[in-house]
């Protein structure tokens, strides 16, 4: 590929969700405040949303590298929530290591884990649980969730809940039928796309990560167009990056020009037909948060400490 050509150690625009590439624009980072201070305080329930492509996955892994550094904090996560509510107990007793047999009943699987959890607590670490694509959670495992956040002490949550999912899942949630756990959710955050002066900055920074260290590529106006056209969305916006480089690398040039970015849209079908204005349209409307300035304060003071 593009790799020599342009000096780099990596792939700097891969659809994987690397840590290592993470980029703080205003909307990540907020909500990753969000969800550390929601942590800290022990709240029981938090749901995070964002259209496909925002970087849901990217934030929850980066939240999940975060308490992996903090003394006091054990994680389990479950990308892949397309389970039975039988299933959904096994995982998070797979996650948190608990050894039992296959063939016991759900009543002792569920004191196995109160246990553990119980366990858990009295070594002062607290247990989050965290589910990626939580909006594929079938209405039982969202029932069983809402009874595993039943265990407790006289003070305080044996368990933390920490949704990722797409707009979906709050339509999922304003059932009736689940109205007891979205009662139960005392902090969320939707997702908002970048804007020019943030798709800059991602460009900038994933190409450094990669071991960029020449002249611009992307110039100021060429940045201001692909934020036009991608919406802000991350997906996007590597999608459309990756391939004005492997357009330039194919002419040998070493800048990104009008030229090449106009192939790089007409190559993604996503921008052809406009299937992304109605996903963004969605973000647009969505609320930046509950987050409290206070809490928001406190986020940043928490990232601090945290280095």
């Amino acid at each position: 590929m593009y790799l020599d050509f342009f000096g780099l150690r990596e792939a700097p625009f891969s659809l994987t969700p690397d840590t290592s590439f993470y980029y703080s624009n205003t909307s990540h980072q907020e909500a990753l405040n969000t969800l550390l201070v929601a942590l800290q305080m022990g709240e029981g329930f938090i749901k995070v949303t964002g259209e496909v492509g925002t970087g849901k996955t990217l934030l929850c892994r980066k939240l999940l590298h975060e308490l992996g550094e903090v003394a006091g904090f054990v994680t389990a996560y479950i990308p892949n929530p397309a389970l039975t509510a039988t299933a959904l107990r096994f995982a998070l007793a797979d996650e948190l290591g608990i050894d039992y047999h296959r063939n016991i009943g759900q009543q002792r699987v569920m004191r196995l884990i109160n246990d553990r959890l119980v366990a858990e607590k009295a070594a002062g670490n607290s247990v989050v649980l965290i589910i990626d694509e939580a909006q594929a959670l079938p209405e039982d495992c969202l029932e069983a969730i809402r009874l595993l956040t039943n265990l407790e002490t006289e003070k305080s949550k044996l368990l933390q809940v920490v949704l990722f999912g797409q707009p979906e899942l709050d339509s999922n949630l304003a059932r009736p039928s689940v109205r007891q756990l979205r009662q139960r959710i005392t902090f969320t955050y939707a997702l908002a796309p970048m804007d020019a002066r943030a798709v800059s900055g991602y460009l900038v920074h994933r190409l450094g990560v990669a071991g960029y260290d020449g002249p611009r590529l992307f110039p100021a106006a060429l940045t201001r167009e692909i934020t036009r056209r991608c919406h802000g969305i991350p997906r996007l916006v590597n999608i459309v990056a990756h391939k004005c480089l492997l357009a330039a690398f194919g002419e040998g040039r070493a800048s990104i020009s009008r030229h090449h970015l106009k192939r790089a849209i007409r190559d993604t079908e996503s921008l052809r037909d406009g299937g992304a204005r109605i996903s963004v349209r969605r973000v647009g409307m969505a609320v930046a948060g509950t987050l409290s300035a206070g809490a928001a304060a406190l986020g940043a003071l928490v990232l601090t400490g945290l280095g």
